[in-house]
């Protein structure tokens, strides 16, 4: 049976709206448990300003397992947490609790690789003038780094609206939601084109504002 679309479009609205909640809750928690791993990660390198092997081997170790596993699978695999965490698996607010984990780790990667490009010269000349390493994370790694780390951070926008449609084939809500119950399960492509431009479009607006961000951040 297909759409009738006089009446649909607010459907598709209250869609967008779910995908792009689902987006920015996520991004909010990913960055800050992303950042703050990522940080971690680098200060305790070898060498660096809190070096501690067992805390580097373990984020190193945590990232490695979970960044490989595919969203999809992921989603299934911790869904009895998200169960206990958000009380169920269905909708928006369960669909957030493993798109976090999955871009939680992602970020801390994200972060230590640009720190790593950070001239070391810079960190040295801050310890020289007796810096502590609380003054360092936060008036030197963090200003050198933000302008490549808000590029970053929009790369990984654009993976979380291709989670959020992942999460919408499962009942996670949103824009595949949409697209999977009323587009490939009723066979209406005009539902699929629709969703389909309209993730494009989400994805072009994520684009265009991280880079006009992040030029403004490298300028500074």
């Amino acid at each position: 049976m297909k759409v009738d679309w006089s009446t649909f479009w607010q459907r598709i609205l209250e869609a967008t709206g779910e995908t792009i909640l689902m987006v920015i809750l996520t991004l909010i928690f990913a960055s800050i448990l992303g950042v703050g791993m990522g940080l971690l990660f680098f200060v305790t390198r070898k060498g660096n300003i809190l070096e501690n092997k067992y805390i580097f081997f373990f984020l190193n170790l945590a990232v490695n397992i979970v960044r490989p596993i595919p969203f999809i699978i992921l989603l299934v695999a911790i869904s009895p947490v998200t169960r206990e965490v958000v009380g169920t698996t269905i909708g928006t607010a369960a669909a957030v609790f493993p798109m976090t984990i999955a871009a939680s780790f992602a970020v801390a990667r994200i972060v230590e690789n640009n720190l790593v490009s950070i001239d070391p010269g810079i960190i040295e000349a801050a310890q020289a003038m007796g810096a502590s390493p609380f003054q360092i994370i936060f008036g030197v790694l963090i200003p050198e780094a933000l302008g490549p780390l808000i590029l970053g951070l929009t790369f990984m926008t654009v993976g979380l609206i291709d989670f959020s449609a992942m999460a919408g084939t499962v009942g996670g809500g949103g824009l595949g939601d949409l697209a999977m119950a009323y587009g490939y399960q009723r066979f209406d492509t005009s539902v699929m084109i629709v969703t389909v431009l309209i993730l494009i479009l989400l994805v072009q607006i994520a684009q265009f504002t991280g880079n006009y961000l992040s030029r403004v951040f490298l300028r500074r």
